[in-house]
């Protein structure tokens, strides 16, 4: 394959940013003509009032923050300790290189 100039990239990018750009272009002209009724649909879900959130228990939260703390400190020494093996093989090939 051929090395293309940047210039050439460069009008390729442009050229498949146009087409695949301008079908979504399109439909977006289609959709327009619409704005009543959007707006009637906004004022009707402005008048429903949101139904309430989740109610969160502060055991369950404290106890699942403990938890995601908990497998933070093991994954910590897990790695710790592989850092450690890494330095010590390190350490070990170096000095089977030199004698």
């Amino acid at each position: 394959m051929p090395k293309r100039s940047r210039l050439g990239q460069l009008a390729g990018l442009v050229a498949a940013g146009l087409v695949v750009c301008a079908p979504v272009a399109q439909a977006v002209e289609i959709q327009a003509p619409a704005p009543v009724i959007m707006q009637a649909a906004a004022v009707h879900e402005a008048l429903e009032q949101a139904p309430p959130g989740p109610v969160l228990d502060p055991a369950e939260t404290d106890k699942a923050n403990s938890q995601e703390t908990k497998n933070k400190v093991i994954a910590g020494i897990a790695a710790a300790i592989l850092l450690g093996l890494v330095i010590l093989g390190r350490r070990s090939r170096s000095k089977k290189k030199k004698s």
